[in-house]
């Protein structure tokens, strides 16, 4: 296939206010709330702790966007937290990221939410997907989604755009559905108080540790991701400036808002001990709640919201594979634009193979942890270039952040405080620090490769 290289600027700026929000609203809400609440259960067990790690994660993700969404309109370009932090803190952390979404970040994020697709997609055929051989095939069925999804984005960023758009659209009503039904047939039937009770805090609830409050603030961490993925498409958005900080934020406060209803429905259908035994939360939920035809629906629902998870991850994170071209020889492949589709199918190319590989190996609980483990660090070094960005003269965001210097530093307080909590909680330990070791092999990688010798702009 023809393809040329180019800089950042020339992918075509195609993407309006309301498909910038489908793609941040879409990129969040996809295998998260569907599946994370029975391990957040498992960690929390008790109704009250499980909602304020909703709320603290949905606060952690809202500092984070609004401080995301003054550095992209003030940086417009492809690779979000790529471009933030080179713009701030210099060429290595910025490859560091690069590396990072490369070898751990991409691959598992789309292998977390491909395996919730097959897994729905087994239990929509009648089978069991928590036993073999179909636990088996669910590896296979998500690397064939991931495959496909990876074509249909290599062929154009207008079909990603209109996939993306329609699953959004889908995703978000069948979720309010499910809610407003859940709250219809727990508060209309005899048995309410009774399902409802675990939700109300009395003299009998489980005692929740910090440490384990942390653990489940992984899981919530990941349901919130996605909330910078706009930023890394930056680079095709009509009229940034103004487009970028509206989206962000209205995507970001419309994902929290439903994320929290979502949970307080779930918990008025099924106790916190049913939650935890729940590998599917959503579809038993409807079952109890609406019989077999709201197992149908849900199954539906939860495969259109992770297929349009998976197509907003394949439409955003290469990009920040395309802006590593600029590192050196080895990199430079990955920053070619098909002269056709005029799409960077190279950096396309590479994600859809890596997490196509990744899900054949890995599974939800491994991938997950993994992918939030290897992000927040950079979300939280990029957030903090705001910091030395402010005093550099003509630095002029058309944005800024409210609350500041507050509200970025607790996006960066929560962070060390996650990170820190992995580190010595002893079943995480071991996981975080293999994550870590592997990011920081892209230091010697960086100056083996020519990384430092590359392009400055």
């Amino acid at each position: 296939m023809n393809s040329t290289n180019r800089e950042n600027t020339d992918l075509p700026r195609t993407i309006g206010l309301w498909s910038a929000v489908a793609i941040l609203v879409g990129s969040v809400i996809g295998s998260g709330i569907f599946r994370s609440p029975a391990a957040i259960a498992d960690r929390v067990p008790d109704a009250t702790a499980m909602m304020l790690v909703w709320v603290a994660g949905g606060a952690f993700a809202l500092c984070g966007a609004l401080t995301v969404a003054e550095l992209s309109a003030a940086f417009p370009r492809s690779g979000g937290p790529y471009v933030y932090l080179k713009e701030a803190w210099g060429k290595l952390p910025a490859f560091l990221y690069g590396w990072a979404e490369l070898t751990i970040i991409r691959a598992a994020a789309l292998g977390a939410i491909a395996t919730t697709f097959a897994e729905y997609f087994m239990r929509a055929l009648g089978n069991d997907p928590g036993v073999a051989p179909y636990s088996d095939q669910v590896h296979y069925v998500a690397a064939g989604a991931i495959l496909l999804v990876g074509t249909l984005n290599y062929c154009g960023v207008r079909w990603g755009t209109l996939l993306q758009n329609a699953t959004t659209i889908a995703k978000y009503g069948a979720l309010l559905v499910i809610i407003g039904l859940a709250f219809a047939i727990a508060l209309g039937g005899d048995a309410a108080a009774a399902v409802a009770a675990p939700a109300v805090p009395d003299a009998t609830r489980a005692t929740v540790s910090i440490g384990a409050f942390g653990l489940a603030l992984v899981s919530v961490l990941w349901a919130y991701d996605g909330w910078a993925d706009l930023s890394k498409v930056s680079g095709e958005v009509k009229d940034p400036q103004r487009v970028l900080p509206k989206a962000i934020i209205i995507g970001t406060l419309a994902v929290i808002g439903v994320y929290l209803l979502a949970n307080l429905a779930y918990l008025s259908v099924l106790s916190v001990e049913g939650m935890r035994a729940s590998r599917l939360v959503a579809a038993d939920v409807a079952s109890k709640a609406m019989g077999p035809a709201g197992l149908a629906f849900v199954v539906g629902a939860v495969m259109i919201s992770t297929f349009g998870t998976l197509n907003g991850s394949l439409l955003t994170g290469p990009r920040v594979l395309f802006g590593m071209s600029e590192h050196g020889s080895v990199f430079r492949h990955l920053g070619r634009v098909h002269s056709r589709f005029q799409t960077p199918h190279v950096a396309i190319g590479t994600a859809t193979v890596l997490g196509a590989a990744f899900v054949l190996v890995g599974t939800f609980e491994n991938l997950a942890d993994a992918f939030v483990t290897a992000i927040v660090p950079f979300y939280a070094w990029a957030v903090a270039g705001i910091y030395l960005l402010r005093r550099r003269a003509g630095y002029q965001p058309p944005f800024r952040v409210p609350g500041y210097p507050v509200v970025p530093a607790l996006f960066i307080a929560a962070t060390i405080y996650l990170l820190g909590n992995a580190l010595v909680d002893p079943g995480s330990r071991n996981a975080t620090m293999a994550v870590f070791g592997a990011i920081l092999l892209g230091i010697p990688v960086y100056y083996l490769t020519g990384g430092s010798r590359g392009r400055s702009t």
